[in-house]
């Protein structure tokens, strides 16, 4: 049966009515940062098995698939048709289509957000200072805290002298124990704009007392100035007392009403997770670490501060209704975030009134998944043995790149699904291969495809990565065996600590041209507080 395909008016009309569409690009992450619509979220065909129900949880929303010509919409669409879709299309041309029609193409990736946060700048006028006038502060030792609004890790890996780690849904919460003199200038910063835009936009909303400033263009603002940024920092917030906690509460409430955000009970979220006829995403707002100590059965973990930064990752159903939560926060961690997403034209919930009891889930957050094919198997202690006295065994990681690179097992190749017939030529050809994965689940999909492509004997490593390390066994760094080129992760101008200048300020650039890029695009129905 031919697949249905889909023009650019239907998909422009559902965005401009506030209907459910997703709007997916299946290609891998780095050609989909290339260029792309708006709205159009990416979920790489290679990992569509795993991602689907948590990212698609309602069986009939309208799914259009977008690529530029590779041929991966088409087997995209038969993979949704086959885990239960029903209302499945592709998109007319292509990335070349939805050009020629007149549709806008965006550059990199997170762009609703990047965009919006751009938007916020232009209309609020966010007060900033310069990498120069910031250095000069510390420099001086004046009263200044310096807060770094992204994830710990990337603040781990560089940051600005004297600067504490507190990603952006914690700002309101923390702050005032932080800066408890009202005299105390605050400098928010990140790695280039977005996050840092909202998160002094978010103090000022707040009404903290304290002047707050965006550290202009981040860690990148601050290395093109020719400034050192300090390296393995480990300074994190605080707990805070029960009184900042309510204050705080009522400062994010506040601005949470402004915005319109609704509210929500328990009852509403049996009736919606019961909803045939509409997505809800259930959201947990707080840091991993509270979210795995106790959390509501059918919440994903999504700490607020990034939840703002890459919605579409986590929502990529336009038009879908997202309910957040912060049951140990006094409500700020969902309220600060909530009224963001309120701006950026989500139907959005704070789910009210939930005790500690009611947190009966542990854990990470685990992705429902599809039933998974049944493949032959072997444990890692097995495999170990193979690959130490017999030539003709090979492993293949499917993992990310960036899983591969931190560690693999010895000698294994690294492969990415939606390029397994091309890679398959350029590993050696043995009688026996080993496929691995992070998650391990990836690979009980992959199994068969290699397979039909192969005469030898294909095997899943029972446990995938995990159970390698579980065992005691070593593991291998670096890029060492590539098959395919690492398309899954395009690598962002600000990440890392070896990123050249040029494409730092190219990056600055595309930033400062987004607000021109939504005028021309005109779907977003983004407004500011």
């Amino acid at each position: 049966m031919a697949i249905p395909t889909k023009n650019y008016s239907f998909v422009r009309n559902k965005l401009l009515n506030k209907e459910e569409i997703a709007f997916l690009d299946v290609r891998e992450e780095n050609p989909h940062a290339q260029e792309h619509p708006l709205f159009a979220a990416n979920l790489p065909f290679s990992r569509i098995e795993i991602d689907a129900y948590g990212k698609l949880p309602k069986k009939n929303i309208p799914i259009v698939i977008l690529d530029d010509g590779e041929g991966f919409a088409e087997l995209s669409a038969q993979r949704f048709i086959n885990l239960g879709y029903t209302d499945v299309s592709i998109f007319e041309g292509g990335v070349k289509g939805w050009k020629a029609a007149g549709g806008e193409v965006f550059k990199d990736v997170n762009v609703p957000s990047k965009s919006f946060g751009e938007f916020v700048e232009s209309k609020r006028h966010t007060p900033s200072l310069s990498a120069q006038e910031v250095k000069q502060l510390i420099d001086n030792k004046e009263d200044v805290v310096v807060v770094d609004v992204r994830r710990f890790e990337e603040y781990n890996t560089m940051s600005i002298p004297t600067g504490i780690s507190v990603p952006g849904a914690e700002l309101v919460l923390r702050l005032p124990e932080l800066a408890p003199n009202p005299k105390t200038k605050i400098i928010v910063n990140c790695a280039g704009r977005t996050r840092s835009i909202i998160g002094t936009q978010s103090l000022i909303n707040a009404g903290i007392p304290n002047e707050v400033n965006a550290l202009r263009n981040g860690t990148i603002g601050w290395t093109l100035a020719g400034q050192e940024l300090d390296n393995g920092q480990i300074r994190k917030f605080q707990e805070v007392s029960e009184s900042t906690k309510n204050d705080a509460a009522q400062r994010a409430r506040n601005v949470a009403d402004r915005a319109g955000v609704k509210r929500a009970t328990l009852e509403d979220v049996r009736t919606w997770k019961a909803q045939s006829d509409r997505t809800t995403y259930f959201l947990d707002t707080r840091t991993p670490e509270e979210y795995e100590s106790g959390h509501l059965p059918g919440f994903r973990s999504a700490p607020g501060g990034q939840l703002v930064q890459e919605t579409e990752m986590v929502a990529p159903v336009r038009g879908a209704r997202i309910v957040v939560v912060d049951p140990s926060g006094g409500g700020v961690r969902a309220n600060m975030p909530a009224s963001w997403l309120a701006q950026m034209a989500w139907d959005v919930y704070v789910l009210d009134g939930i005790t500690t009891a009611e947190l009966t889930e542990k854990g990470p957050w685990r992705a429902p998944l599809p039933e998974l094919p049944h493949v032959q198997s072997v444990d890692a202690k097995t495999v170990s043995q193979w690959l130490k006295t017999d030539s003709n065994t090979i492993a293949i990681d499917f993992s990310t790149h960036a899983n591969y690179v931190k560690g693999h097992i010895p000698g294994s190749w690294y492969a990415l699904r939606s390029d397994l017939a091309n890679a398959i030529g350029k590993i050696p050809k043995v009688d026996r291969y080993v496929i691995t994965s992070t998650p391990a689940e990836l690979c009980h999909f992959i199994a068969n495809e290699l397979q039909s492509l192969t005469d030898a004997e294909v095997l899943v490593l029972d446990g995938g990565n995990a159970s390698w390390i579980a065992a005691g066994l070593e593991l291998e760094k670096g890029a060492s065996h590539l098959a395919s080129p690492p398309l899954d992760r395009y690598k962002r101008p600000y990440e890392g600590t070896s990123v050249d200048h040029a494409a730092m300020q190219a990056y600055l650039d595309w930033e400062f041209g987004l607000v021109e890029q939504l005028g021309k695009d005109g779907t977003h129905h983004f407004w500011v507080l």
